[in-house]
This record gives structure tokens, sequence and C-alpha cells, in this order.
């Protein structure tokens, strides 16, 4: 099965889990929990802005750091409102390694209904170039279920 196929079909379980609420940090943490094990992330979770930082608010995997103060690829992500993806967190410039096994990343921007950005989704790999254009494309309609 593609890739893209397996995120279409993971889609449409979020979706059936997700419908029972509008609360957006449920729905996260249900998108979290679902790609975290049958995508089998190495970490998956999400930080929200707060004052000058970003805080985790919900992740599954490793212990996280809980704040992120300024640079890295969720910051890259935050500032540039689009997905950052890199195939080794090793050659990012100002990389925060939460995790010393984290070796590769993609980071998503997320929006509220009115198209402002409050935080990102963080997707880490334990190998070098997991993530891909087909990732992002698969993630962002996942996520597009936010306010579906």
């Amino acid at each position: 099965m593609s890739k893209l196929a397996k995120y279409a079909r993971l889609r449409e379980q979020i979706r059936a889990y997700i419908q029972t609420t509008d609360d957006v940090w449920a729905r996260l943490a249900t998108i979290e929990a679902v790609l975290h094990h049958k995508m089998r992330f190495f970490w998956t979770g999400v930080y929200v802005l707060s004052g000058d930082s970003l805080i985790v608010r919900s992740y599954q995997g490793p212990v996280a750091c809980q704040r992120l103060r300024d640079g890295g690829v969720c910051w890259s992500a935050i500032r540039g409102g689009d997905a950052v993806i890199v195939g080794n967190v090793a050659e990012f410039p100002g990389h925060i390694a939460c995790n010393p096994a984290s070796r590769s990343e993609i980071v998503i921007p997320l929006r509220d209904r009115e198209g402002r950005v409050f935080g990102c989704l963080d997707i880490d790999s334990d190998r070098l170039d997991a993530f891909d254009k087909d990732d992002e494309k698969g993630l962002k309609e996942i996520l597009s279920l936010l306010h579906a």
C-alpha cells in the first residue's frame, strides 16, 4: 500500500473517531495517537504558542522538551507558516535535540478557524530521511479534520 493510500485510510478512521466532539485538543490527541501507532513514528506531538515560547501540549513517545524558546524546526515551521521537512536533524541550523535518537523530522503548523497559526504538529523519526512530500500531503489532509 502506498504511503498516501495509508494516510487516506487513517484519515477516514480518524474522522470516525473525532466526530463526537468539536474540541480541538481532543481531536489533536486522537490524531497524534492514531498517527503514532499506525505509522510507527518515533515521536508525535503538538506544541502550542504561549508568549515567546512553544509549549508541549500532548504527545506520544519518549519524554519531550517542555518548552521551545527559539530556533529549531518547530519555530521554522511556525514562522514560515508551512511544513518543514528535515532529512537529518543534525544538519539543521539551531536544531533543538529533545532526544538524541531523533534523526529526521516533519513539522506542520496548526491553524485556527480564522487561519492563524496557534502551534504545530511535530513528528520525529529515528531514521534519516523518513519524511517526504507524500507525508506532508497526507498529514495536511488529516489535519484538515480539526475544524471539519
